[in-house]
């Protein structure tokens, strides 16, 4: 079986996640792994699929024909990342919370990235805040920690930056 990491992005409206299951269903596709979401009308996804070797160009030509109703690019998945190598990796999951403000995903990323942290997956949110009014930024994050870095001091400049920037953290989320 070969893997293939598909993007889609389209205008939100029903049917769409059905539209791409049938395609991959059809050319004897298996849907493995997705992230969806809707924002701001807009329709967008990651998906991994895995097929037959030989029925690859097959459903990349299938895909393609959904172009009008999602564009959908399509990635070869790396067959070295294996779930046995993935979970070699240690984890750093932590939710940051505060008043919204430019610059936060900017600092909190850098700072991840100059430990030598890769972000494996990270969702976010803005909201009002109920009591005092403005706006709330959330995130909650996920990071792989190779085994050569020391976690301890990844979480000590994650709350050294969470006090410059005025955002709380709590870690382990």
């Amino acid at each position: 079986m070969t893997t293939l990491v598909l993007t889609v992005v389209g205008d939100d409206r029903q049917g769409l996640v059905a539209a791409v299951a049938d395609v991959v269903d059809a050319h004897g596709g298996n849907w493995e792994n997705s992230q969806l979401a809707e924002l701001s009308g807009a329709f967008a996804g990651i998906i991994e699929v895995s097929v037959a070797a030989d029925r690859v160009d097959e459903l990349r030509a299938a895909l393609a024909g959904l172009d009008g109703l999602l564009t959908v690019t399509t990635h070869p998945g790396d067959p070295s990342v294996t779930a046995e190598k993935a979970g070699a990796d240690r984890r750093f999951a932590f939710r940051v919370l505060g008043n919204d403000h430019p610059g936060i995903v900017r600092e909190v990323s850098a700072t991840l990235s100059a430990h030598g942290l890769s972000i494996e997956r990270m969702t976010t949110e803005t909201r009002d805040a109920a009591m005092a009014g403005g706006r709330l930024f959330e995130a909650t994050i996920t990071a792989k920690v190779p085994a050569f870095v020391d976690v301890d001091a990844v979480q000590s400049a994650i709350e050294r930056l969470a006090a410059e920037i005025q955002v709380d953290v709590t870690l382990g989320e």
